[in-house]
């Protein structure tokens, strides 16, 4: 006889816990908090970019939605080798060794992106934002190449068909409450009075991002004014459920992932717009201007590293300025390259034929202090390197806080400045889970029949991540979780 397991959640983990749950023989039901037009969680809210381990640009045609597209041929992937990605996440762990869960995302990113190809999971090479042409060539840059056909959209609808495809069930507005649990084992759900048997339960319903008390009790208090980037639903309740059930608090729990986000979004990236708009309100273009504060001052290296190494920080830092706001300032040699987000049509910003009118509408901003700000950031700037944002170019703005590469001086009219805040994605704080994707207690054993993914997960990321590994991450760690959930014995983990 099948096990019944049940998916709480229904973004991207989750699907891929229902659909290798289904691959082993598995009935599968999948509960959603949310009705049917805000299902998949925080995955339709992104761009679908999933970074993974490859060898060479071989490796990414199977995955690839049209391996005949003619730039395929005049495209330089690179490679993103597994050591790569290993050093990568490093340069995130503030001093910590790499986390059992960092391997085993490490390991596996490669193997499961090929096994949702197997599942009619497509992809496209990300041209318009990972690459820049140099000399008729497309240049990839940053270790991140592929994103899901029609974005994080495409991403749950092409999960979705393959979990129904392979005969999983899926109720909308059904929130799990409870868990139920008979002889120290869980054994069910609760769905208000409803109660729902299974022999396994996998919660993959996302960290606590939405749930302002959550977020003051362990990020701190300024996160209670950040934007909410994704779904209004992930407000820890498998969580909380699961430390209920004796689940141990693992990974970094004031950590998370924090993008520049427009000042006047509305939470949630406004529920009014078809999912696929709604990341426009980020704005992750920095690198290519300066940022400053209220105080007029600059306050981050723009130019560090790659935006996909940098922008999940660098909300943070927005955040905590004072009142909890930046702008971000260009000027018209840059406009061709800013991403379609800052031409979006809800898109706010300041525009002026000299840079001290610009300053003169950076609202809330002391415009002495950003004069003296911008003169001195342009009187820096090394004009004898040529600017190339496909590489790290090192055009350097040599000061105190330098800004590392890309610096052009802000000096060519037009001149535009966008107003930003931090918008909180995901949390970093989680679950332990096993080997085997089994949620641990706090003496370190599985609770049998209880199972996580997704950012419910703890220890994959810490002081930042890089770009495309939260979606893959999900992936990994939804398939462990589902292959072990739907086995012949979930009840041991």
């Amino acid at each position: 006889m099948s096990n019944k397991v049940i998916v709480v959640g229904s973004g991207n983990a989750a699907l891929c816990a229902g659909i290798a749950a289904l691959e082993q023989g598995a009935q599968v039901l999948m509960l959603e908090k949310a009705d049917e037009a805000l299902a998949g969680g925080n995955t339709k809210y992104t761009a679908g970019a999933m970074r993974f381990a490859y060898d060479t640009s071989a490796d990414l045609i199977p995955l690839l939605r049209n391996p005949d597209d003619p730039r395929v041929p005049k495209t330089d992937f690179g490679q993103y080798t597994a050591q790569k990605f290993e050093a990568d996440l490093l340069g995130f762990n503030e001093g910590r060794p790499l986390s059992t869960e960092q391997r085993y995302l490490i390991d596996q990113s490669g193997k499961a992106m090929a096994w949702l190809a197997t599942h009619g999971v497509t992809f496209e090479p990300i041209y318009s934002r990972q690459s820049f042409e140099k000399d008729g060539r497309h240049i990839f840059w940053g270790g991140l190449t592929l994103a899901a056909m029609n974005e994080g959209v495409g991403l749950f609808d092409m999960e979705l068909a393959a979990f129904e495809r392979l005969g999983g069930e899926i109720r909308y507005g059904s929130g799990v409450t409870g868990l139920i649990q008979s002889g120290g084992k869980v054994t069910g759900v609760s769905v208000g009075d409803e109660a729902i048997h299974a022999d396994a339960v996998i919660l993959a319903s996302g960290g606590f991002e939405a749930n302002a008390d959550l977020r003051a009790k362990y990020i701190g208090p300024d996160w209670t004014k950040a934007k909410v980037r994704g779904t209004p639903h992930n407000t820890g309740d498998g969580l909380v459920m699961a430390l209920g059930a004796g689940a141990a608090e693992y990974g970094l729990y004031h950590g998370c992932h924090a993008t520049p986000m427009d000042l006047h979004m509305a939470d949630y990236g406004g529920l009014d717009l078809d999912p696929g708009e709604r990341k426009n309100y980020r704005k992750i273009c920095y690198f290519l201007g300066v940022m400053v504060n209220a105080l007029g001052e600059r306050f981050v290296d723009e130019g560090e590293n790659f935006r996909n190494y940098t922008y999940a920080q660098f909300g943070r830092a927005v955040l905590e300025q004072p009142d909890h706001f930046a702008w971000q300032i260009f000027d018209s040699k840059v406009f061709d390259l800013l991403y379609a987000e800052y031409r979006f049509h809800d898109a706010h910003f300041v525009e002026a034929d000299s840079l001290d009118a610009l300053i003169e509408k950076l609202d809330g901003v002391d415009i002495n202090a950003a004069t003296a700000t911008l003169q001195d950031y342009n009187n820096a700037v090394d004009d004898s390197t040529v600017f190339d944002p496909t590489i790290l170019d090192g055009k350097s703005a040599n000061l105190p806080l330098p800004k590392s590469n890309w610096a052009q001086k802000i000096d060519t009219g037009p001149f535009r400045a966008f107003p930003v805040t931090g918008g909180i994605t995901f949390t970093y704080g989680g679950l332990k889970v096993s080997d085997q994707g089994a949620v641990v207690d706090t003496s370190s054993a599985p609770i049998p029949g209880l199972y996580a993914c997704g950012e419910l997960v703890g220890g994959v990321f810490y002081g930042g991540y890089p770009g495309g590994s939260g979606l893959t991450s999900g992936a990994v760690f939804g398939r462990n979780a589902g292959r072990h959930a739907g086995g012949s014995d979930p009840g041991r983990a």
